[in-house]
């Protein structure tokens, strides 16, 4: 395994700047954002493809540094009744640019439909009643099977190998169920990106993911979460206090080392080396109570050591 940066931890700063950053603190990867829903990407996705030279100079800046390319980022909801096109589109851009760059691995999200026509935003049911309920989600996997089969055969025409399909609620893909049922209804190009913190909030155990996905693991991001005790208590893991007010909510999203300890997360990379995985381990930094470069100096430090043995 190898350490790497998804750029998206420090968007603020210009390219260049984030790749100097990557490679100052150990990093041999990069993971770059192309769209959905980053704010400021790292990655022209429009530019590039239309342009040999600048996908040239792209891919220059980051060899330049000792770096590799290991994926593009576009994480979106590509069903959403409102703004799903548009993501669709940018998901379909973001694989054929990976297939310019020679890059074989797109990270993404699986999308979530609304409730029907006139819908305005997305419908996430998470509670398995009642009746009408559970065949709204089914017509919801329904779509979501279509999508992905037709985004599965553009991947596979664009020499994709990989589509990395983030474990995140508000997602239709979400844990270990779900995954398995668009990977079985799609082809094996579906796997997962596993992402630990959204595991730990939902009360679920990262290391059983992990041996439960096996080769179907695909990416996976270093991300912390932090569980507050008297609010959880109140609050519950479904707890509805805006990001901006940390100081009201059940759980936060922290810099990796500050909500688990050394040993979970070297247990953590454990059980993906036992499943066999050997590909980039990428920083995502979110964590509120931190600017975002000290966060990944930090993060890069403390799982840096790990993967020094």
């Amino acid at each position: 395994m190898e350490l790497g940066l998804f750029t998206d931890s420090v968007e603020e700063i210009p390219f260049e700047d984030a790749l100097d950053l990557a490679a100052e603190v150990g990093a041999t990867a990069v993971e770059i954002a192309t769209g959905g829903l980053s704010r400021m990407c790292h990655a022209d996705t429009d530019a590039l493809l239309r342009d040999a030279a600048a996908r040239v100079w792209f891919c220059d800046a980051i060899a330049a540094r000792g770096l590799r390319l290991a994926a593009l980022n576009c994480s979106g909801f590509p069903l959403h009744p409102v703004i799903g096109a548009q993501q669709r589109t940018s998901i379909e851009a973001t694989i054929r640019l990976a297939g310019e760059l020679g890059v074989t691995k797109v990270v993404t999200m699986s999308g979530t439909p609304g409730d029907g026509p006139g819908g305005t935003t997305f419908n996430w049911l998470w509670y398995p009643w009642p009746a009408d309920a559970l065949a709204l989600l089914e017509r919801q996997w329904g779509a979501a099977i279509e999508l992905w089969t037709e985004l599965a055969t553009l991947a596979r025409a664009s020499g994709i190998e990989r589509i990395a399909l983030e474990l995140h609620p508000l997602q239709l893909v979400y844990n270990v169920p779900t995954l398995v049922r668009l990977r079985d209804a799609v082809g094996p190009v579906i796997g997962a990106n596993v992402d630990p913190s959204h595991l730990f909030w939902q009360q679920m155990d990262p290391l059983a993911v992990v041996r439960a996905l096996g080769e179907a693991v695909f990416h996976v991001h270093l991300k912390d979460t932090s569980l507050v005790p008297a609010r959880l208590a109140i609050a519950g893991v479904l707890d509805q206090a805006p990001f901006e007010t940390p100081d009201q909510r059940a759980w936060l999203f922290r810099t990796v080392g500050r909500g688990h300890d050394r040993a979970f997360w070297a247990a953590f990379l454990g059980a993906l080396a036992e499943v066999g995985y050997d590909d980039v381990v990428s920083i995502e930094n979110e964590d509120v109570r931190q600017p975002a470069e000290p966060g990944v100096r930090e993060a890069a430090a403390f799982i840096g050591s790990i993967l020094a043995g």
